[in-house]
């Protein structure tokens, strides 16, 4: 039984659906956001109004921006010769976030599934590959999740770009920094087993 009114039943309801938000967690943020209203809520909404009026897709890489091409496809510091390969505008921030590359970047939009009917179509694949043509581009990093689709994915695009003058290579999978070798799975450490390198 709810103990508001369906207003902020509703509020509740729209933020649960958030990427870590549960129930309760949407319960905190909505009284949060209610009790600062005039310092939260009004300008968190003209936010989102501008972001819903203004974020597009950009049509060189996929990542979401105000402009398209967005500013890391037309940033002159970036280095042209490398692109990198997520799943995701997440996976794309979460580089950017690191600062772990200067190269340009091209999101798939998702990964293959055929038990999900996704396809290499579906993706933004076929950019990709024209991307890779480019004679600018000399490497195509594939920062791909370590998953089963996401492994599948890696595989189908180096084979699509096999034979070409580009070079494929794809992240390390291993030991995290500062991890310990007893809190970690078996496929971690067979993976950093498997990818070992000279000291």
């Amino acid at each position: 039984m709810s103990n508001s009114g369906s207003e902020i039943d509703r509020l509740i309801q729209l933020l649960a659906r958030l990427p870590g938000l549960g129930p309760r967690s949407a319960r905190r943020a909505a009284l949060h956001l209610i009790e600062r209203k005039d310092q939260l809520l009004g300008p968190l909404a003209a936010a989102m109004r501008d972001a819903f009026d203004h974020v597009v897709a950009c049509e060189t890489c996929g990542n979401i921006d105000t402009a398209s091409p967005c500013h890391l496809c037309t940033d002159p510091r970036r280095d042209p010769s490398v692109i990198v390969v997520v799943e995701t505008v997440g996976d794309l921030w979460a580089l950017e976030r690191a600062q772990a590359t200067s190269g340009r970047y091209h999101v798939l939009g998702g990964t293959l599934s055929p038990l999900d009917g996704v396809g290499p179509d579906d993706l933004s694949i076929p950019k990709l590959l024209e991307r890779a043509g480019d004679p600018a581009v000399k490497e195509i990093i594939l920062a791909v999740n370590a998953t089963v689709e996401g492994q599948t994915t890696a595989h189908y695009i180096t084979d699509m770009l096999a034979g070409g003058e580009v070079k494929v290579s794809r992240l390390a999978h291993g030991v995290p920094v500062g991890g310990e070798l007893d809190y970690l799975d078996d496929g971690t450490l067979a993976a950093a087993i498997r990818q070992r390198q000279p000291f």
